[in-house]
């Protein structure tokens, strides 16, 4: 893609900016606490080894495929720096996340399941009719008669990750894709607890346009580029940017040594829509290079925290979001993003602290996505306690002693979603009709329901228990308007500068102005088990 024709702001006053946002609190929202989820093992963990505090760096992949690093067999030439720190820290065979990009986000900030508060729907299904259907909602319209979509997000009420390090006395930043809701100030980043946020806030960047390609149900891109509530525009590709974000925000926490950072960088990567990347059009493909540049800027990071000394006092951890969205990046596990088979919530996760977490070494205790939760608030001298359920549990002794894992099951979706009531108890692992024994058949190729109506039984109780933890949806009265913003968050919307709307026009004049009756340039709701099989719905 050819430069930027408008506005390139300069980082001048960034790192006077990002010292000064330490002493800059949001403020605190209504105490909603936290307490022993139903059925869940939540007393608290045997005392690990005792360490000082340590800065947390959370490196978040999108999409990628269980075999894509090196390390699990993919292609070291595109991985590197993941294989040389998988070759340092410890390796998690069997952690788990929720099947698609916003519930994993959902559980990790706040340590519940994605569907204790509706985060197992994403903020643009309630523009997507077919979504709306399956909720039993309908399209909703402005007084004008314009379709728009209905507001969801992550709750403000909830009490988040980057909250409760904050308490404890952290720095809380975030570089990336956020995902947890696009208009409401209560809704982004620094009204969830970070006191510094870059990056966008909905699903999916074009990584040089910095659009999302549509805002069901309208259909034209939505501009999505931000630093702490403002709309910017720096050239390059988003994934380098991320990483450049992140070696100013540690080098200016350098000199802010007083305090401990919690740096969270979910990058979009491997999300698509995948971009030519000029640097490696000669060496590999598009699929390739934006790997490959996912690994490039995670080697930034780690050099970062090298050069200006946090190496070894920061809990480094690398993990993904949900499986690939090719079956053939999760072998040899079966099914993809937004299905409930292994290929879609058994991820990579690689966690490093030196001189406190064994290097070399794995582990295959169970570990979900939501218990980073309750582990790095331990960890950082938090309270994770409360009156709301928590469905997190402490896994600290797991990854500094090697201690067994805690947690003998995942909720991971009920009724209510439009993915399949699954959930996996020990060996079994129940999922809509079928039964797998994950132990003796981690590929899923052998149904054995029939053989084990007991277990189908015991396991269908649960999640039928379960699902009386989602609480009423309502009907979703707050409406996005206008229908189609030049750019998200309520606020910038307001005031938009010329440049950012100038942009905006010439991405949507490039494309289509019409569509077929009954095409949509998003994907229909998935039916059934298998999503992957569905073009419409990917």
């Amino acid at each position: 893609m050819k430069p930027h024709p408008f506005l390139t702001k300069t980082h001048a006053p960034l790192l006077a900016s990002l010292a000064l946002a330490a002493a800059m609190c949001t403020p605190p929202k209504p105490a909603s606490a936290q307490g022993p989820a139903d059925g869940t093992d939540a007393a608290p963990a045997p005392p690990a080894a005792s360490a000082p505090r340590p800065n947390i760096v959370f490196v978040l992949s999108d999409d990628m495929g269980w075999n894509q690093p090196g390390f699990n067999g993919g292609n070291k030439e595109l991985t590197p720096n993941l294989d040389a720190f998988a070759a340092s820290g410890l390796n998690l065979t069997r952690y788990y996340t929720h099947s698609v990009c916003a519930p994993t986000r959902g559980a990790f900030l706040t340590g519940r399941y994605a569907f204790r508060n509706w985060m197992d729907w994403r903020s643009e299904d309630f523009g997507k009719p077919s979504y709306l259907k399956a909720l039993g909602l309908t399209l909703a319209h402005l007084p004008d008669g314009t379709p728009t979509r209905r507001i969801h997000a992550l709750a403000s009420e909830e009490r988040t990750l980057a909250e409760a390090l904050k308490e404890a006395g952290y720095f809380t930043a975030l570089a990336g894709k956020w995902h947890c809701g696009e208009w409401l100030p209560e809704h982004l980043p620094r009204g969830q607890g970070f006191d510094h946020h870059y990056g966008h806030y909905a699903w999916g960047i074009d990584y040089w346009s910095k659009t999302i390609v549509h805002n069901a149900p309208a259909r034209f891109a939505v501009y999505d580029w931000h630093r702490n509530g403002e709309p910017v525009w720096e050239e390059g590709y988003a994934t380098d940017l991320f990483a450049a974000e992140a070696e100013r925000v540690i080098a200016a926490r350098g000199k802010e040594r007083e305090k401990p950072f919690f740096l969270y960088l979910p990058f979009n990567a491997v999300h698509g829509p995948i971009d030519v990347v000029p640097r490696y059009t000669d060496r590999f493909t598009a699929r390739e290079a934006a790997l490959k540049c996912f690994d490039d800027a995670f080697g930034r990071v780690l050099k970062a925290l090298d050069e200006h000394g946090f190496a070894d006092n920061t809990l480094v951890v690398f993990a993904n979001d949900n499986g690939g969205i090719f079956e053939e990046d999760n072998a040899p596990y079966r099914g993809t993003k937004n299905t409930t088979f292994e290929g879609g919530v058994r991820v990579p996760c690689v966690v490093r602290w030196p001189g406190k977490v064994e290097p070399g070494t794995s582990h295959d205790g169970l570990m979900f996505v939501a218990d980073w939760f309750s582990t790095l608030i331990a960890l950082g001298g938090g309270d994770a306690g409360g009156e709301v359920p928590i469905d997190g549990i402490d896994m600290s002794a797991l990854l500094l002693e090697g201690a067994p894992s805690r947690r003998e099951e995942i909720i991971f979706e009920v009724e209510g979603s439009v993915r399949q009531p699954t959930v996996l108890s020990g060996d079994w692992k129940l999922m809509g009709d079928l039964l797998f024994n994950i132990r003796e058949d981690p590929s899923e190729k052998t149904d054995v329901a029939a053989d084990n109506p007991a277990v189908v039984a015991r396991l269908g109780a649960r999640l039928e228990a379960a699902a009386s933890w989602r609480p009423d949806l309502g009907d979703k009265p707050l409406l996005m308007e206008p229908a189609l913003p030049y750019v998200y968050g309520q606020d910038e919307n307001g005031d938009v500068p010329a440049w950012l709307k100038a942009h905006v026009d010439k991405v949507r004049a490039g494309q289509p102005q019409e569509w077929a009756e009954g095409e949509t340039p998003w994907p229909q709701a998935p039916v059934g088990i298998n999503a992957n099989k569905q073009t419409e719905s990917k």
